[in-house]
């Protein structure tokens, strides 16, 4: 008897990794990043691909790597000051088709509601989808509140939160993202997190000694939120380094639509495909 095939990209994991390919520490050009974006739209897990991360800074440079019939969906990473990304955006091509502008709206420890209030003009003027990068610091619940206020007006915009980077102190602690994704679910707001998440499980980098989130951790505790979980309760699963705990999670849940959870940008495709392929949990093939 023939068995049915089994779609390579289960529910939970479609369009979970956007391509990042040009931000650190891949820091591909953009040649490489569009060459490189072909093949993952082509390959046989491209559902698993969201768009291609481009700054806002090279938009104008950009174009000139599509083919004259070539259209690419991307999403566009504030770089400039929020005050100039609407110029950036009506100066663009029309073959780069913009799904989303992400930009952070505040440095740790600013007061993230001037910078959240621009950029939320900004999303209203170009009726586009936005994330906006809130620091894990002082003012984070009043933005949230503000976040959930402008979706509850119609404007098209989540959260987005920084998991590492350079320091350690850009890595929150599981209690501390664990708190936050619950913050969004009481809010029904969708979040969007960037940097760190390089590998499925939690991880102590060698090299530098930080403690990576791995992104099943994040996936499990985003799950484990939705489905009415404490704080501590998402925490414990965010901290967890046992991968048999992570791959039970995600095979009970890979064919539904993943909660509360975005996804991420990541400079590498290659990395968290290998560790989704090998801890055996995307779909067969034949």
């Amino acid at each position: 008897m023939s068995t049915a095939a089994v779609a390579p990209i289960p529910p939970l994991f479609t369009r979970l990794l956007d391509d990042a390919a040009v931000f650190p520490p891949g820091n591909a050009t953009l040649a490489q990043a569009f060459a490189g974006h072909r093949e993952h739209r082509a390959a046989w897990y491209a559902d698993l691909v969201g768009v291609l991360l481009l700054p806002a800074s090279a938009l104008k440079e950009a174009a000139a790597y599509l083919t004259p019939d070539e259209e690419i969906s991307i999403g566009v990473v504030g770089d400039l000051p929020l005050g100039r990304l609407t110029d950036a955006l009506r100066a663009i091509d029309p073959r780069l088709r913009v799904a989303q502008i992400e930009a952070a709206v505040a440095k740790r420890g600013e007061d993230p509601r001037p910078g959240l209030g621009v950029l939320l003009d900004v999303l209203t003027d170009n009726d586009l989808l936005g994330y906006a990068e809130i620091p894990l610091t002082w003012g984070l619940l009043d933005a949230l509140d503000r976040v959930a206020e402008a979706r509850a007006d119609g404007v098209r915009v989540a959260a987005k939160f920084r998991t590492g980077g350079l320091a350690a102190e850009l890595f929150p602690t599981p209690m501390e993202l664990a708190a936050v994704i619950c913050a969004c679910r009481d809010r029904a707001l969708p979040f969007k997190l960037t940097a760190g998440l390089h590998h499925g499980v939690r991880h102590t980098d060698p090299e530098t000694g930080f403690v990576h989130h791995g992104f099943l951790n994040v996936l499990a505790g985003a799950c484990a939120a939705a489905e009415g979980g404490e704080v501590a309760d998402v925490a414990a699963v965010i901290g967890t380094t046992q991968p048999l705990t992570l791959m039970e999670a995600a095979r009970t849940r890979r064919d539904r639509p993943r909660p509360l959870w975005v996804g991420y940008g990541t400079c590498s495709i290659a990395e968290p495909l290998d560790d989704l392929a090998q801890l055996g949990l995307l779909g067969r093939t034949e």
